[in-house]
Formats: C-alpha cells, sequence, structure tokens
C-alpha cells in the first residue's frame, strides 16, 4: 500500500512524526507532499493576518497535482484549511482526516481566543464541520474525542475512527531511573487545557515536593509568583525530553476543567508511559479508555489541587507504588498505544477505505 501524507501539517510534531514512523512500520510506503507554514514556530498555530497570509500561499502551491501513484491521501495536523486542495489531490481516492483537534474547541471552548457568539468562532465552527466533511474518514485519538467531533460535523459514528496519539520510540524508550532530589515533572504549553492553576496550587499544598515545569505559552503569566519549590524552564529541545523524564520522580498529564480536557490523552501522557515513568493525570472518560487507576497511572479529580498534592505525596514517599505504576504504565502503553499496534492499526484503516 501506498499513501500519501499530505497539507501544510507541521513536520515536527509529534502526532504526524509518529503515524508516518508507524505506517512505514507496518509496511506501507509513505510519500510526503507537504507545504511548510508551522515549523519552526513554538506556538504558530495561532489566528491573525500573518497565519492566514501563510496559509493562502501554501494552499495556492498545494494545487499543483502530486507526481506519484498513490491509494490514499491523508491529510495530517493541523490541516483543516488543506482539505479543499486534498480532495483535488486525491483525484476520486480516498481522503483520510487526522485532525487531532477542533479549531473551534481549541481556539473558543479551551483557550477562550474569541467569544462563542462571534465571527470568528462562528468562523472556526464552519471551517471545522467543512473539513470532517469533506474526508471519507476522520480518525480521533480517543472515544471521547471522535463523539465529539462526529456530533460537531454530523457525521456517522462510523466515519471517525480512533487511533490513539502513542509515542516515537525512537526516542522514547524505557529506562526511568528516578534522580535525587524527588522531582514531580510536568512538559507542556502553559495553555488551559493542561490545568497550570491546578499543578501551581498542588505546588504550594505540598511545598516540601520539587516540581519541574517546562513550558511557555498562553498562561505563562501564572509563573511569575510561582512558590520557590517550582522550577520554571521555558524550553527543552524535543531529543532532551526523554531524558527529563525518565530522570523525574513521576510525569504530570493534563489537568484542566474544560470540556475538552475530558477527550484528550496528550502527548506528555504517552510519552511518559513509554519511558516507564509514573504517570498522575486527571480522570477523564479520555484518561480511562488506556488507563487504570493505581494499577497504570494515579487518576486524581480535575481542576483539584488538594487531590493532586495528595497524589504527588503518596507517589514520593511510596517506592512500591512508583514500580508498580512503572511497570503498569509502560505494560499499558505496549498493549495499546505501541508503534507495532498503533501501526497495524492504521494500516488496517487505510486498506478498508481504500478498498470502499
Amino acid at each position: 500500500m501506498r499513501a500519501l501524507y499530505f497539507g501544510t501539517y507541521d513536520r515536527d510534531y509529534p502526532r504526524n512524526a509518529q503515524v508516518i514512523s508507524c505506517l512505514r512500520a507496518a509496511g506501507v510506503e509513505v510519500l510526503e507532499r507537504h507545504v511548510g507554514v508551522w515549523e519552526g514556530r513554538r506556538d504558530a498555530f495561532r489566528a491573525g493576518a500573518g497565519t492566514a497570509a501563510r496559509i493562502a500561499a501554501a494552499e495556492l502551491r498545494l494545487l499543483s497535482p502530486p507526481q506519484q501513484p498513490f491509494d490514499v491521501l491523508l491529510v495530517g495536523y493541523p490541516g483543516h484549511f488543506d482539505l479543499p486542495a486534498a480532495k483535488r489531490a486525491a483525484g476520486g481516492r480516498p481522503v483520510v482526516f487526522n485532525p487531532l483537534v477542533s479549531l473551534a474547541d481549541t481556539f473558543v471552548a479551551d483557550r477562550g481566543r474569541f467569544r462563542p457568539d462571534s465571527l470568528p468562532a462562528r468562523a472556526l465552527a464552519a471551517v471545522d464541520r467543512h473539513a470532517f466533511r469533506a474526508a471519507d474518514l476522520v480518525v480521533a485519538d480517543t472515544r471521547a474525542h471522535a463523539d465529539h467531533l462526529a456530533e460537531l460535523a454530523g457525521l456517522r459514528a462510523a466515519d471517525v475512527e480512533v487511533c490513539f496519539v502513542g509515542a516515537e520510540e525512537r526516542l522514547f524508550r524505557p529506562g526511568w531511573s528516578p534522580g535525587e532530589p524527588f522531582t514531580c515533572l510536568f512538559v507542556g504549553k502553559l495553555i488551559p487545557l493542561h490545568g497550570v492553576e491546578t499543578i501551581l496550587g498542588a505546588a504550594r499544598a505540598a511545598p516540601e515536593l520539587s516540581l519541574r515545569i517546562v513550558g511557555s505559552g498562553q498562561l505563562e503569566h501564572l509563573l511569575a509568583e510561582r512558590p520557590p519549590n517550582v522550577e520554571w524552564v521555558r524550553w527543552v529541545d524535543y531529543e532532551e525530553l526523554p531524558g527529563e523524564l525518565r530522570r523525574a520522580g513521576c510525569a504530570l498529564g493534563i489537568f484542566g476543567t474544560s470540556a475538552k480536557a475530558q477527550r484528550v490523552i496528550p502527548n506528555k501522557a504517552f510519552q511518559a508511559l513509554a519511558c516507564g515513568t509514573p504517570l498522575i493525570t486527571a480522570d477523564t472518560p479520555a484518561a480511562r479508555e488506556l488507563l487504570v487507576h493505581e494499577e497504570s497511572a494515579l487518576l486524581v479529580p480535575s481542576g483539584d489541587p488538594e487531590a493532586l498534592a495528595q497524589a504527588l505525596r503518596r507517589v514520593a514517599a511510596d517506592p512500591a507504588l512508583r514500580s508498580r505504576l512503572s511497570e503498569g504504565g509502560l505494560a499499558a502503553y505496549r498493549r495499546q498505544a505501541s508503534e507495532d499496534v498503533l501501526g497495524r492499526r492504521w494500516r488496517g484503516l487505510l486498506e478498508r477505505v481504500a478498498a470502499q
């Protein structure tokens, strides 16, 4: 089978790199038709005139026909504006969309960039619907998210399949060996989804513990008055993240209270599991698709700093619990989200849609 990975997708983003890696490992020949828009920008996926101009120029370039034959066209993330060019390039062959997010959900409901009744909010919702309906198959990252995307676009449940995010195993491999002092690690963009306020609240409630926050973004102003037990590093190269995870006493997932936070499992969770690092994250419908409380992770109520502080204290004080979570988390990853498992899953989805 030959697949064309198509669009303005961010080549550096883990979801794209990992899907391409999984497909190739599963024996799919993956070609790329890529026009860069997002690479080299830490928070490039933002609305604005500059972004609109870059997208418009890229879409014009994507209109040129592909030079090599293929069986199925796969639009990567972010690719919501790429679907018209993708349908033209596909020439009747099936188009699969790997969106990862809804634009309206991200910029309106989660990040609060636009009011729900504003013109930009309605425009983003229209882009979402058009993109999802234009694809022959949409692939979401969790069942909870798939159900939301199907409802948003008025699609049948069968039109939105699920494939977990996983982790790039060329980097994220077992080898957890925590250093001293015991440190709780958070890595990610400082956006509402991740619940930075909850993490800082937990740090204040457990001043005897050390936390390391790696990231920048919309809510970084909250770190200006961080408690003394919180270390903040704005940026760590992607290639260095596995070392960060293997040295940490435990890893933190997401703790936001938005509807989106209930539907997703972030990259950082899969990366921690793949390294064998004990994971603490919010107890959400999405998390329950992969994790079992006290077996493969500690799951705490969303937006509850006291509950998170209690979980951090438990993990810090109990080596047996840490070992159980390390082994159980790695086992859950290997069983449901390894590159081998996801490669076979992705290949099966592409073969099914190509045969229709």
